[in-house]
């Protein structure tokens, strides 16, 4: 996970590159994007046009107030750009580096069985191409001859490579990534513009990014209190008029800028590229902003059980002999039907039998040995050695064994198969011609702290469910163990999509991770479909997430990244408001303490003048937004506990905050302002 700090993050290229976009994004088709800060911009423009008519007329008697409020208003424009320019800025530099993973290369393109060299961006779809050692690979596609060892750091990130073959849910490959070794014929899957890469490209700069559900709903109520704070503000002018107070449209234009929620305003964009962004940072593409929020939102999370709550290989964890035979007997035997086996299973027995008994491994050469390779049919493997005719395997496999060499299975070895197997565990049988001497217990080894994850996620109010291809009774045992909620045993495609389209009948929002094209019915149909990028090109396709680095735990992280970008725009939308309102006691006191002087009593921060007062609350608005840019781009942290707890947090820290923080800061800068007779 990357832990560096916005400091790591956030370079002076990049600063000095947000400031200059904050000044392109003055461009009015830009601006009215963002509402509440259009309006801000209006004002400025017409504050600094008001400044320019008074000094062609000779009118100076305010100018100074004027010009004054004119620059910090058109500061708050460009505070609020510049924290979007920012947000965005990561992005852009990761599409520059990863249009540079696919400049000028070259595709060797099969026509009619000879290669012909031709630039990648001149393949189409179907093209077959040879892609040999050393050779990038130009376009996404699928392996349909061959097998390589392929190094993907150029779009994941991660240094180790990766095998990639025909067939299976290994086939599919990305263009920009390089081949390390051996030789590949890949069909391609997508034209120029349409490939993985590309939309990359796009989604990391920001191009197709979309407004979220709960994004637009918070800015139709921006829009709202904009609307009616400015028809308050156009009433106050007949008001003053009526009270024999004379008020600038200056005045009032500043009056309604810092009534109306500019701080969320100008933060919003920022929040939700942001949150985009620190899932990029953890190799996680999200092909919208509404998967991130959706994440957030996801009360039911599908988890695989192999790879992702175990790791991925069962292992010997204990041997059990026979009647009247010894553990180390049993160990010799098993050890030495497993010297020629490197499944991981098969080394995990070696390694046991030479821990727990100091069992060294023999010389294959010496042994003179014949060793039975194990297939799918006879479902066991095993040696002969000396005369010594060594099998292990499944019981009712070995069992049959046994019973061809005039032998048969003990009753007691029965029961320890059975009670491995209740237990979550492969019980393998080792028999020595028709001799039985006893069972391994293969164990599916739980991830380490995987418990307290799920623990976390139960406390976050979000089922845990595992998915996996045992039978019933494993999958119990399993899922026990590690701590999940409810598991599905046996699934299939079709299981997987009954179960998700039941729970969201229900309401649930439910999130899912997959590679295998058998698993793409199941992406498609999730809020959140974490597809994995080493997967198949269907499963891609699939998913609204890639996760570059294909590691399937990477799902608990893109949850927490999701909750904690709703708790970033819930913490500073209530800070928004409370902010103005605090703001409400700074302005309207001052401008109406003359003709109204009951009014003073609410002027409880003792603001030395009208002017001053209206002047500190503009800065200040404006100061706020630069105070809170790292929190909107770093989020708020984030803690695993429920809605209302969150509540409670954000109305007591944010809400009471937000109230507090004005006060002083407008007082700070009214006496700043006097010291320095600005005001």
């Amino acid at each position: 996970m990357d832990r560096r700090t916005l400091k790591d993050i956030y370079t002076r290229e990049l600063i000095f590159r947000a400031i200059k976009d904050a000044f392109l994004k003055l461009d009015p088709r830009v601006q009215v994007k963002n509402p509440v800060m259009f309006v801000v911009a209006v004002g400025a423009f017409l504050t600094t046009a008001f400044i320019i008519r008074d000094a062609l007329a000779g009118i100076f008697t305010h100018m100074a107030l004027n010009i004054q409020l004119a620059l910090w208003l058109w500061l708050t424009v460009l505070f609020a750009n510049f924290a979007e320019a920012m947000a965005e800025g990561r992005g852009k530099a990761q599409a520059e580096s990863l249009r540079r993973t696919r400049s000028e290369t070259m595709a060797k393109k099969i026509v009619h069985g000879k290669i012909v060299t031709v630039p990648a961006s001149q393949l189409r779809k179907d093209d077959i191409v040879l892609v040999e050692a050393g050779d990038i690979i130009p376009g996404d596609g699928e392996v349909i001859e061959g097998i390589a060892s392929v190094d993907e750091s150029a779009v994941t990130g991660e240094s180790a490579p990766v095998i990639r073959e025909s067939g299976g849910d290994r086939s599919a490959v990305t263009g920009g990534t390089r081949v390390l070794s051996d030789w590949i014929k890949v069909r391609i899957t997508a034209n120029p513009g349409e490939t993985f890469l590309d939309r990359m490209i796009s989604l990391v700069e920001g191009a197709r990014r979309q407004k979220t559900p709960n994004e637009i709903a918070l800015t139709i109520l921006l829009v709202g209190l904009t609307l009616i704070f400015l028809l308050a503000v156009v009433t106050l002018e007949p008001f003053a008029m009526y009270s024999g107070v004379v008020v600038s449209v200056p005045v009032l234009i500043a009056l309604l800028v810092c009534l109306i929620p500019t701080t969320i305003g100008g933060l919003l964009s920022a929040i939700g590229i942001a949150g985009m962004d620190r899932l990029l940072r953890r190799n996680v593409l999200a092909m919208s902003g509404r998967a991130v929020e959706a994440a957030g939102d996801v009360d039911v999370l599908l988890l695989d059980k192999t790879g992702t709550i175990t790791l991925g290989n069962r292992m010997a964890t204990e041997f059990i002999p026979a009647p009247g035979v010894t553990e180390e007997e049993l160990a010799d035997a098993a050890q030495l039907s497993s010297l020629a086996d490197e499944t991981p299973e098969g080394r995990s027995i070696v390694v046991l039998a030479k821990r727990k008994y100091n069992l060294r491994e023999r010389d294959l050469g010496s042994l003179n040995a014949t060793f039975i390779p194990f297939s799918a049919h006879t479902r066991i493997s095993g040696v002969d050695v000396e005369g010594r005719r060594i099998r292990k395997g499944a019981a009712d496999a070995v069992e049959a064994f046994v019973k061809e060499n005039g032998g048969s299975l003990p009753p007691e070895v029965k029961q320890k198969v059975e009670e491995v197997a209740r237990r979550g565990g492969t019980p393998l049988v080792v028999a020595d011609g028709p001799r039985v001497l006893g069972v391994i217990h293969l164990k599916d080894i739980i991830k380490g702290g995987i418990k307290e994850r799920f623990a976390q996620l139960r406390r976050m109010g979000i089922k845990t469910i595992m998915i996996t291809g045992d039978n019933p009774l494993t999958a119990a045992a399993i899922a026990a163990e590690a701590g999940v909620d409810s598991f599905l045993a046996e699934a299939t495609p079709e299981a997987k999509l009954k179960l998700i389209k039941e729970y969201q009948a229900q309401g649930h929002l439910v999130a899912m991770i997959g590679d295998g094209t058998n698993d793409a019915p199941a992406l498609a149909q999730a809020d959140v479909g974490v597809a994995m990028g080493s997967g198949t090109q269907a499963a891609r396709e699939a998913g609204n997430m890639v996760d570059l680095e294909s590691n399937p735990t990477k799902l608990i992280e893109i949850v927490e990244i999701g909750k904690q970008l709703l708790m970033t725009r819930g913490a500073l939308t209530t800070f928004s408001i409370a902010n103005d309102v605090a703001k409400y006691f700074a302005i309207i006191p001052a401008m109406f303490t003359v003709a109204y002087p009951e009014l003073a009593a609410l002027n409880i921060m003792h603001l030395a003048t009208p002017q001053s007062a209206i002047l500190s609350a503009v800065i200040f608005n404006a100061l706020i937004i630069v105070a809170l840019i790292p929190l909107a781009l770093r989020g708020v942290p984030y803690e695993p506990i429920g809605a209302s707890a969150i509540l409670r947090k954000n109305l007591l820290i944010y809400g009471v905050g937000g109230l507090i923080a004005p006060f002083i800061g407008i007082k700070l800068i009214d006496m700043v302002l006097v010291a320095l007779g600005l005001a």
